[in-house]
């Protein structure tokens, strides 16, 4: 029996406390499996991208990655090398003799682990065969039409077949593979169905039907136990699909989750409760300034301010320094992503800080591609008239200056009156006739393809947010994902987000959710609902989510309406704070990040790994369970003060961002509510020797 230094593994809430021994890795194989290594399509691209280090620096050599192998994405992101490991390399040599493309080398990301990418064009006059392989293994059958599908089939043989070739020449050592999603999926059926001496897991990230079903707007989740799911599966021509998805699910050792909205969706849908959640998680960068993050908030703001006073070129009517830029950002799917309830709550807002008289403005950012013909030439003008009138600015600035000069060295205080001529206050007048504009400032940045179907801007018009100079609110709606190279709006993804003062995520289908976790990543705050996983997860690891700027809308137990309401009130506490208490809920919010670090979470698929070699290799390998966990201990407790919080301490209509309460300074002290979560924040793991042949307490078993 492997024998290893013992592990106390704790779960994600609720799920057993468990015993396990410490894994040799070196004599072990890991083997990740999905089609989206070095192939970017969706998220499973950032989790596999963003875990590859963690899970590199625990296993060396002993860790790879299987994908498909696309030309372009190899020659970019690939550098080639000959396997290290023997079974990997005599594993790859008997494919490529036999017909096959198989192509390795180090993905150029953090960590470069290895890649084992398969040519699926090249091998699919073998295609016929394998789905009579699959038909055999588990009598489904793939359409000759859906090509997508045919495409996995063909990936799933070509992955069944490697690991194959792996366990034939991998002597002494035991191999674990991890498969992602549906798409990697067939690999696991036909490893199974082959008996291969291999300890599998499968991990879902979003179930097949329920993503169909809630972009159908059915009421998902008040009718999980309701479904006849062959029905529903056959009606949207996915049931082959489906059945490859539950098979994988019912033939892996192991099956985990992202999150425990998605283990309850799962259970439902797929019909096997998932025996770990393991959490999605980034590569967290601390600076070595303590505030930097807010210096770059303040540089990238100023970058977004610049846009904004082209795009609203003669309706510059409100203070940007009391404009607060808020965000959403995702795939164009309008009521899963939560756009319709937030446009909803715009139109409230909107209502709200007109009623008040507030001079808060806010401008929100739709950032979701949808199909365009090219940039809108007002859009486009408008960034030019900005860019000539600040060069004007620039060159009557210089005259003026070297004038005021010279009178200085000659001791004189120069005549404000004649300082400026003629030509000066012409040129002057020409450019602020310039920015005048019959039209209002478009609310999309190009020319839609669907302008008239398209639902965001339907919406829209029927809730009458044109951008007038009476609106406090402003909506932009940008079709296209942000570029460091676009001529409109010229930054890249990260820095856009580091310059909003808050990113709107009112999902109701998020199995995990990214980008409020990016928000928090990078000290920004976020709204996100209780359907999203990051939603559940933050409101079981923090006391007051609120006060550390992660709103979380009720989307599962309230109507539409009360969830509209609810956002409504989020957002409109949000525009009451202070600037002095906004940099106080950013500085709590940066500090969450260290939840989201894979450090932290990446234990959880450890986790995974020690439980699934103790179902595949029981001889081998052994979990023991013991009393259930508790949540204390690694929690983020309420802070001692609340400013930030939209339900306390504010007044009854917004303030002007320069406002600032003395009371709340004196009961704010950063270092002490700082030093306090670091010492709350405590790996769930803990990693503490338990001594071979210590006495079992009371209530343990084996498993």
């Amino acid at each position: 029996m492997l024998r290893g230094r013992s592990l106390s593994v704790t779960s994600l809430s609720g799920l057993p406390r468990w015993e396990v021994e410490e894994l040799p890795v070196e004599e072990l194989l890991l083997f990740e499996v999905a089609w989206e290594v070095t192939n970017k399509v969706g998220g499973i691209y950032t989790v596999i991208q963003t875990k590859a280090k963690t899970t590199a620096d625990e296993w060396g050599d002993n860790y790879f990655l299987i994908g498909p192998y696309f030309e372009h994405n190899m020659k970019t992101q690939v550098e080639q090398c000959e396997p290290v490991n023997d079974a990997v390399r005599r594993a790859v040599d008997a494919m490529n003799k036999h017909g096959c493309q198989v192509h390795f080398g180090r993905w150029l990301i953090e960590g470069s682990p290895y890649v084992v990418l398969f040519d699926i064009g090249f091998s699919a006059w073998n295609l016929d065969r394998w789905k009579g392989d699959l038909w055999e293994a588990c009598s489904v059958g793939i359409p000759y039409h859906d090509r997508e599908a045919n495409d996995m089939l063909i990936f799933g043989s070509l992955t069944a077949w490697f690991l194959k070739e792996v366990t034939d020449h991998a002597d002494d050592k035991h191999v674990v593979a991890q498969f992602h999603e549906w798409q990697a999926g067939i690999g696991l059926i036909l490893s199974r169905a082959r008996k291969l001496p291999i300890a599998t897991i499968f991990t879902t990230h979003a179930t097949l039907l329920g993503r169909y079903l809630c972009a159908a707007n059915i009421d998902f989740y008040n009718h999980l136990d309701k479904f006849n799911i062959d029905k529903e599966a056959g009606e949207r021509q996915i049931y082959h699909r489906y059945c490859m998805e539950r098979a994988s699910v019912h033939c892996a050792h192991v099956f985990t989750t992202v999150s425990e909205i998605t283990a309850i969706e799962a259970e439902h849908m797929l019909k096997r409760k998932p025996d770990v959640v393991t959490p999605n998680g980034l590569n967290v960068k601390k600076f070595s300034a303590v505030h930097e993050f807010q210096n770059l908030h303040a540089m990238y703001k100023a970058r977004i301010q610049d846009f904004v006073r082209g795009h609203f070129y003669g309706h510059l009517d409100f203070d940007l320094e009391k404009t607060l830029f808020l965000f959403i950002a995702g795939r164009y799917e309008f009521s899963n992503k939560g756009a319709d309830i937030f446009l909803e709550s715009l139109s409230r807002l909107n209502f709200l800080l007109r009623m008040h008289k507030s001079d808060v403005t806010v401008v929100v950012f739709f950032i979701m591609p949808a199909k365009t013909n090219n940039f809108n030439v007002e859009t486009l003008k408008g960034q030019a008239v900005r860019k000539q009138l600040w060069d004007i600015a620039h060159s009557v600035k210089e005259k003026f200056g070297k004038k005021l000069y010279d009178a200085l060295l000659r001791g004189e205080i120069p005549d404000m009156n004649n300082i400026l001529d003629r030509d000066d206050l012409t040129i002057m007048k020409r450019a602020i006739f310039s920015t005048q504009r019959q039209s209002l400032p478009p609310v999309t940045t190009h020319n839609m393809i669907d302008d008239s179907t398209d639902p965001i801007l339907s919406t829209i018009r029927r809730i009458g947010l044109f951008n007038n100079r009476t609106d406090r609110v402003k909506v932009i709606l940008h079709p296209e994902f942000l570029s460091s190279t676009s001529p409109l709006l010229p930054m890249d993804y990260e820095e856009f987000v580091r310059g909003c003062h808050l990113g709107v995520f009112p999902s109701y289908y998020e199995p995990w959710g990214y980008t409020p976790a990016e928000c928090t990543v990078m000290g920004i705050p976020s709204v996100t609902t209780n359907l999203s996983g990051f939603g559940c997860f933050m409101q079981e690891h923090v006391a007051d989510p609120t006060a550390y700027g992660i709103y979380i809308v009720d989307r599962r137990f309230r109507s539409p309406d009360d969830s509209c309401n609810q956002l409504t009130q989020f957002l409109y506490g949000f525009c009451k704070q202070s600037r002095r208490q906004r940099i106080i809920q950013r500085n709590r919010t940066e500090r969450l990040s260290d939840l989201l670090d894979w450090r932290y979470l990446g234990r959880y698929y450890q986790h995974a790994r020690h439980l699934t070699l103790s179902r595949a290799f029981p001889d081998k390998f052994h979990v023991e369970l013991t009393s259930p966990p508790t949540t204390e201990g690694f929690k983020y407790p309420r802070p001692s003060s609340v400013p930030p919080s939209p339900s306390g301490s504010q007044a009854s209509s917004p303030q002007s961002s320069d406002v600032e309460d003395e009371v709340e300074d004196e009961r704010y002290d950063e270092e002490k509510e700082a030093e306090r979560d670091r010492l709350n924040i405590k790996s769930p793991f803990a990693l503490s020797h338990i001594p071979r042949g210590k006495k079992k307490l009371h209530g343990e078993y084996k498993n």
